[in-house]
């Protein structure tokens, strides 16, 4: 079956051969004038909103939506391997390969004959074969950890990291008091009104409620994602009130929009 004919394809189990005729014909001559234009630097964005678009649809438990979401990040791996395969570096039968192989190595307790009962076992196996492979034994044990990431997903890695390595707070009382010692270093830099300072000690401050995160194994990102949703769902919340009562957010005082706050607040969940 050609391209041609791929791209019409109803058969159960050849659908990524359909996507992949897809992606070259839109990409051909001929084809969809935007998609030609795009190179890997251009789909930056692109790749980057569908993974927390993703991320959206499987905390909205909408089965659904999650497919729909999870077609749309596919299709960025479709078209980065299209965009390689055209200048002969590497396509998608590749990428599926490269995968497919680290997955057995890194997996011996599986496919070999390791042994790794449990998944705290299972990650440090993880992390001595990847270091093996990228010949990384003589670097620093955090060299290249989470590069890329959003600072507070690199966090939340890092911190996981050291603590394999028994780099952590033996209980969560130490965090706690961590976090009241960045506070009150928050407070002499703004007292001392030191602009660069109050950016470290934020910084450092954040860092530390990230590692109260982790030691509860919950994630930072899932939680700062929860809170700014409740914030919009509150703040819509004072607006309608506000509007209900005939003044506009620019209008309303400091007083009108804390009355509608606290009433928003005990109004929703």
């Amino acid at each position: 079956m050609n391209d041609a004919e791929m791209i019409d394809c109803p058969e159960p189990g050849r659908q990524l051969e359909r996507l992949r005729a897809i992606m070259h014909r839109l990409r051909a001559p001929g084809g969809c004038p935007w998609d030609a234009e795009q190179t890997h630097e251009s789909l930056v964005s692109n790749l980057i909103e569908e993974a927390y678009e993703t991320v959206d649809a499987i905390q909205s438990g909408d089965v659904g939506h999650l497919k729909e979401e999870l077609g749309d990040l596919l299709l960025q791996v479709v078209f980065h391997s299209e965009l390689a395969q055209e200048t002969g570096r590497f396509d998608l039968d590749e990428v599926a390969r490269g995968i497919s192989d680290k997955l057995v190595r890194r997996h011996p307790h599986v496919f070999a004959r390791a042994s790794a009962d449990s998944s705290d076992a299972v990650l440090r196996q993880w992390d001595e074969i990847k270091r093996g492979e990228k010949g990384t034994e003589d670097r620093p044990y955090l060299h290249g950890t989470g590069k890329g990431l959003p600072a507070l997903l690199r966090a939340n890695k890092l911190q996981k990291k050291a603590a394999k390595v028994g780099f952590d707070w033996p209980t969560q009382s130490g965090v706690l008091a961590k976090i009241r010692e960045e506070v009150q270093e928050v407070e002499a830099a703004v007292d001392a009104q030191d602009l660069k300072a109050v950016d470290e000690e934020l910084g450092d401050l954040l860092f530390s409620v990230v590692n109260l995160a982790r030691f509860r194994s919950l994630d930072p990102e899932v939680m700062m994602a929860a809170a700014n949703d409740k914030f919009e769902r509150r703040f819509d919340e004072m607006e309608r009130r506000l509007k209900e009562a005939g003044i506009s957010l620019e209008q309303a005082t400091a007083s009108q929009m804390d009355d509608a706050w606290e009433a928003a607040k005990r109004n929703l969940v």
